[in-house]
């Protein structure tokens, strides 16, 4: 399963062709999904441009992508930074009156646990976010079960996120459920073409990285799929 993520905390000033109004979401989504990715992820964000996880927000990004694309899952994210506070990321959640098919937690953030508690509750499926060892031993603690993890490589030096990457899977008990692997910067793509080799899910987009894998800039989101794409078919 390839996903895109369109946009996550990155503004114009990163990229020009960063999405961030629910309509640009939409065209984008559209376009990847015509490409081949079989779900999307995004950063939805409130009348000033920044990221929010306030019900109007969140309903109306869902609600443009579904009718640019009927069917195509699409999730979000519930990090700490949009939300710092574990109570009030709890009531986002609960008060969304359109809801994502999937919604990632950090395990390694406070209050993730119950964040994913109230998204199971709903019906949405919890995809737990592994950045560490550490992070590993605290989703091993929840309760709460989650649909899909997603094992993210946050070093920007190649070696070292490969090999978390092979940590951090090792660590998985053998009935995880799904597991995505990805990295951001300049590691996006070894560790992509690292995930298909091992028959993983994986990501691309430009929240994880600007740059084709020759490392010349990619013109938007769909540049970024269709080379994907051809890394997984090769």
């Amino acid at each position: 399963m390839l996903k895109a993520c369109l946009n996550g905390g990155r503004g114009r000033q990163a990229h020009p062709a960063v999405p961030l109004t629910a309509a640009e979401l939409a065209a984008d989504a559209a376009r990847c999904a015509a490409l081949g990715v079989a779900a999307v992820h995004v950063h939805p964000r409130d009348e000033t441009g920044v990221e929010s996880l306030r019900p109007a927000v969140i309903a109306d990004a869902l609600t443009a992508i579904r009718t640019a694309r009927p069917g195509l899952p699409v999730g979000v994210s519930t990090g700490a930074w949009i939300v710092p506070d574990p109570a009030a990321r709890v009531a986002a959640v609960r008060a969304w009156p359109v809801l994502p098919d999937f919604a990632s937690v950090n395990a390694h953030e406070p209050g993730a646990e119950a964040v994913a508690a109230a998204l199971h509750e709903r019906g949405v499926l919890v995809e737990a976010g592994l950045w560490t060892l550490d992070a590993v031993a605290a989703y091993r603690r929840w309760r709460v079960p989650a649909g899909r993890v997603l094992v993210e490589c946050m070093a920007e030096d190649v070696a070292v996120a490969l090999a978390d990457a092979s940590r951090v899977l090792a660590a998985l008990l053998a009935d995880a459920p799904s597991v995505l692997l990805h990295a951001e910067g300049p590691a996006t793509w070894p560790v992509l073409a690292e995930a298909v080799r091992r028959g993983l899910d994986t990501r691309i987009g430009l929240e994880d990285t600007l740059c084709l894998p020759d490392g010349s800039p990619a013109v938007d989101n769909a540049a970024l799929v269709a080379a994907a794409v051809t890394v997984g078919a090769s």
